[in-house]
């Protein structure tokens, strides 16, 4: 009798059981329309040749154009650099004392005094192996309190006095200046193709023009010419030494720069 209710009970409970199994909640039957939509617009597109065209063709690929792929890359150079310095006539047509008198033909240049018979500057010079060194063994104070806080850069080549430039032609590969505590002192070395002599006169001519006294020293190939202005403290120094190849290097200082 229990075994005939047991099975009883067991055949009205299966029915049961499989209609829960077979109930879907409401997100099975939003994936399986969203399937469907899929499978409608997947059909849509078969029917479309020229979309069916573009999606199976075969990719065109330009091989020229495929060779220079990846040019951001970093790979090692073809070759090592070139560590070559260019001469320094290369930006100017003529050479040597040529150059310099092309250059400066647009002013009338007085020719420089004759030198001292002594030249303690050009002992100074040899003996610093700095700008800043140089600085502090100048004769005006001004110049020798702002050595201490001069600070190497490119840029002070491009602050020089407007009355004492670079020369024309220069070629700058050092430079210094000092804006702090009241100082307004620049240094410059540079290269110019142009000869000692014509060097010395473009810039002596400069410099008392603008109202500055210039007193010419030199000591073999080395030649100072430096001075003062009274009216407002300013003061340059000069160092020019004749190179080989005709051309001249130079170290200028000058104070109360723009």
């Amino acid at each position: 009798m229990v075994r005939k209710r047991f099975r009883c009970l067991m055949a009205l409970a299966l029915p049961v059981a499989l209609a829960a199994c077979g109930q879907r909640s409401d997100g099975d039957r939003n994936l399986d329309t969203l399937d469907n939509e899929l499978v409608d617009s997947n059909s849509a597109t078969s029917r479309d040749p020229a979309l069916m065209s573009a999606l199976h063709d075969q990719i065109m690929v330009d091989p020229t154009l495929a060779q220079q792929a990846n040019n951001d890359a970093v790979r090692p150079p073809a070759q090592p650099y070139s560590g070559g310095v260019p001469p320094d006539g290369v930006a100017v047509p003529p050479s040597g004392a040529a150059a310099g008198k092309a250059i400066a033909t647009g002013e009338n240049l007085k020719p420089v005094p004759a030198p001292g018979a002594s030249c303690p500057q050009c002992t100074a010079a040899r003996e610093s192996l700095t700008l800043g060194a140089l600085a502090s063994r100048q004769k005006d104070k001004r110049t020798r309190n702002c050595a201490g806080s001069m600070r190497y850069s490119a840029r002070w080549a491009e602050r020089l006095p407007a009355d004492l430039p670079l020369y024309p032609d220069a070629r700058v590969s050092e430079a210094a200046g000092s804006d702090g505590g009241g100082c307004a002192l620049r240094a410059v070395s540079f290269a110019s193709s142009a000869s000692l002599q014509t060097v010395l006169d473009w810039y002596y001519t400069r410099a008392t023009r603008a109202g500055y006294s210039a007193e010419h020293q030199a000591d073999g190939r080395e030649h100072v010419l430096g001075g003062t202005r009274d009216r407002d403290d300013g003061a340059f120094a000069l160092f020019l030494t004749s190179r080989a190849d005709g051309g001249t290097d130079v170290d200028l200082l000058a104070n109360n720069g723009n």
